[in-house]
């Protein structure tokens, strides 16, 4: 089994769940809430048997499904949020995606976020080069809730905020070019960021917690709740502000 053979498998299964996404949604069968709750269960559904049957020595950790500790003892783990930014996706906005990644001994190793509100598939295999930095920096933050700590953060920058919704729109926003920083204090778990950092990481993008240490996955306690990405000549500097503002 080769990682080419992997991340192949990973970009299938997200693009295609987030064709079975649209064609629900395109559906108008279901109001905002309801089209969220039966997307979730819908890609869940799909990811876990495409998984199961063309994976299944691997294990899963999915944020739709009862977790396991069986999965703790494995070196390859499928990490997967069928479905990020599920208020996004109920209100027929194109900022939500589809996460499927594999976590080998913990590294987030390959990636695949569809975004197909947009329509795009990033992927670690194949991540697209950088375009070049803009004159003034764009900081992603919720469209919902920012963070006063990213607040603070893009002022001391003399950054312009950027709101999103998905973690992974986010993330992949920087990837293309439509901002420079994620910077996320706000709460997460594996499932949220473990596809959009591995994709990140491919694409030569800083990807780390909020203190600079890696980002490590298949625990026992899934919560995740920090992350950093962005160009890797700003991550010094970030890192620094947010230790500043965190203490302020």
């Amino acid at each position: 089994m080769s990682g080419a053979d992997d991340v192949a498998l990973a970009r299938h299964i997200a693009e295609t769940a987030g064709e079975l996404l649209l064609t629900l949604q395109r559906s108008g069968l279901f109001g905002d809430k309801a089209l969220g709750k039966a997307g979730d269960r819908t890609a869940n559904a799909f990811i876990m048997e495409a998984l199961r049957h063309n994976r299944p020595e691997d294990a899963i950790l999915s944020e739709e499904e009862k977790d396991s500790e069986a999965r703790l003892s494995a070196r390859r783990v499928w990490i997967v949020d069928p479905l990020d930014g599920t208020r996004e996706y109920g209100e027929v906005r194109d900022d939500w995606a589809v996460h499927i990644a594999l976590a080998i001994d913990g590294a987030p190793v390959i990636g695949a976020v569809a975004l197909p509100g947009v329509p795009v598939t990033l992927c670690s295999g194949q991540p697209p080069s950088l375009p070049p930095a803009p004159a003034r920096l764009r900081m992603l933050v919720s469209r919902t809730r920012p963070a006063a700590e990213a607040v603070a953060v893009a002022k001391a920058l003399d950054a312009d905020l950027v709101p999103m919704g998905s973690a992974g729109a986010k993330a992949m926003a920087v990837l293309r070019g439509e901002a420079d920083i994620y910077l996320h204090t706000g709460g997460q778990y594996e499932w949220d960021n473990c596809a959009p950092a591995a994709v990140a990481l491919a694409a030569g993008l800083h990807a780390s917690r909020v203190d600079g240490s890696p980002l490590v996955y298949n625990q026992p306690d899934t919560y995740l709740p920090d992350l950093l990405i962005c160009r890797p000549d700003l991550a010094e500097r970030v890192l620094a502000l947010h230790a500043q503002a965190r203490a302020a």
